[in-house]
């Protein structure tokens, strides 16, 4: 038993170096209404890794944080996309 949780102790401290937590701001001018933005959302939500997304339709933009090892940023703008809002990454 203690050898279990030598190793369940072992995997919690080396897990995070695999794995890296990200945020992105995306740019989404097709946000028309205050609809938009919930749609948005929902579509990034939606995305495996994703941890959260905010999205403010003044400033037609999205600021999404998400795991590194289970997306993407380029799925996060096909997933805009997809949902009717093509999106590119704010420099």
């Amino acid at each position: 038993m203690k050898k279990l949780f030598a190793s369940l102790a072992l995997v919690a401290v080396v897990a995070p170096v695999w794995a890296a937590t990200q945020t992105v701001k995306l740019l989404v001018p097709g946000m028309t209404c205050a609809a938009c933005p919930l749609t948005v959302k929902k579509a990034l939500s939606k995305v495996d890794g994703v941890s959260k997304a905010d999205v403010n339709f003044d400033k037609r933009e999205a600021v999404v944080t998400f795991d590194d090892a289970k997306t993407s940023v380029q799925k996060l703008t096909k997933a805009t996309e997809d949902a009717g809002y093509p999106s590119s990454v704010k420099q």
